[in-house]
């Protein structure tokens, strides 16, 4: 028997519809806060996320499906979903339009990490990004979209939230940053040393518990911000409080991704394990520009599926569709043309063999169908059908032309 390679797994059954629930209830938001759909390709040039995401970042240095195609092209199955999306806003020349734009994706990205719960090599996101707007205004809008997308979903959520300053305060913080960490390098791991001459930054997403502990007297960039960045990041908390959103801020939180500025922020949970991320995103205004485009200032997230499958609290499923069977094995043909009838405005369940009353009705329960229509010997006859409503138990015959 071939297994599934691991870190990848089926999508089967009730998790199905659970999946599917969460991208309809996703997509119907998005939609109310007017973005449409965009689907960028799984495979893309390994450079798009070097220059992208970063080198420094865990993603590129140990994660990403990278290998050299047939015509020696240097590609990689997409990490995750906001590069891509910058890269067609670029392509298509919508940089170069002075309407704003907003868009919302989800599918598969790969990372080759090692695979835990909620946590898989192939796994999906949902995902916006919204182009053209620089106001803090906007993300206020997309915290308050997520907070409405878990809120629907029945998931409960802490957020975090953080400034990554801008050009004018970065520089001197990491200046700062530098030199704190210089003291310490000794006592850091080799990754975060690696990280003080590459991206100083990311050593304060360091996941080890010995490294964090020696950051908690770190420069903290929330205390060094320019005058526009302080004042973007007072009125978010603002716009926060008012509207009854309570949040953290969480000096350390850099995201794992180079190209975030200013606003940063993360939604967690508690019931998945150990405090877990369950969507996170940010500002990127400089990322269009990086990638060939027209400046243009972004914000966006992504929500891991996978994440919060076994959050989500599922709505109490309703009977629906139509259950159609023969009790005579001449009656079997004549239900085709009805099923194919029905098809048109109605889930079908057709069952090619006759079978005894009792185990039609079985087979229409286990399908969860509201109506179960019959074909006997009699119905046969007189061109007729038995119709019984699940829901309120009410029977009837009719002519086949009235069903």
């Amino acid at each position: 028997m071939i297994n599934p390679l691991r870190g990848m797994k089926d999508l089967t059954f009730e998790e199905s519809e659970r999946f599917n629930f969460i991208i309809d209830t996703a997509t119907t938001i998005a939609k109310r806060y007017g973005y449409s759909y965009i689907e960028t390709p799984i495979l893309e040039e390994t450079a798009l996320f070097k220059r992208s995401v970063g080198d420094s970042s865990d993603i590129v240095s140990k994660e990403m499906y990278q290998f050299e195609d047939k015509g020696g092209n240097d590609v990689c199955m997409r990490p995750e979903g906001t590069a891509g999306v910058v890269r067609s806003f670029v392509h298509t020349k919508l940089d170069r339009q002075p309407m704003k734009q907003k868009f919302y994706y989800y599918g598969p990205m790969f990372r080759y990490e090692r695979p835990q719960k909620g946590r898989l090599r192939e796994f999906h996101q949902f995902g916006c990004e919204s182009f053209g707007e620089a106001s803090v205004y906007e993300d206020f809008t997309i915290i308050t979209m997520i907070s409405q997308i878990f809120n629907e979903l029945g998931i409960g959520f802490d957020l975090q939230i953080n400034s990554l300053g801008c050009p004018t305060c970065m520089p001197p913080y990491k200046q700062n940053l530098v030199s704190f960490l210089t003291e310490i390098k000794d006592k850091l791991c080799d990754d975060c040393n690696r990280r003080i001459g590459t991206n100083p930054i990311r050593v304060l997403d360091c996941k080890n518990q010995i490294c964090q502990s020696l950051l908690v007297n770190s420069p903290k960039l929330i205390n060094n911000l320019c005058d526009e960045c302080d004042t973007d990041f007072k009125k978010l908390t603002e716009l926060l409080d008012n509207a009854g959103i309570t949040y953290e801020v969480d000096t350390n939180l850099v995201r794992g991704l180079d190209y975030y500025n200013k606003t940063a922020f993360e939604f967690v949970s508690n019931n998945i394990g150990s405090q877990s991320a369950i969507a996170g995103g940010g500002r990127y205004d400089k990322l269009v520009e990086f990638l060939d485009g027209k400046p243009t200032p972004a914000v966006g997230f992504a929500i891991g599926i996978e994440r919060i499958m076994e959050l989500v609290q599922m709505p109490e499923v309703n009977r629906d569709g139509v259950y159609m069977g023969a009790m005579v094995e001449e009656a079997v043909e004549a239900l085709f043309p009805l099923a194919t009838a029905k098809r048109k405005e109605s889930k079908v369940t057709l069952e090619y063999n006759s079978k005894g009353f009792k185990s039609h009705m079985k087979g229409a329960d286990k399908v969860g169908a509201r109506y179960v229509v019959l074909i006997g010997e009699d119905e046969l006859k007189s061109g007729t059908v038995w119709i019984k409503d699940l829901e309120s138990k009410e029977e009837k015959t009719v002519l086949i032309k009235e069903f």
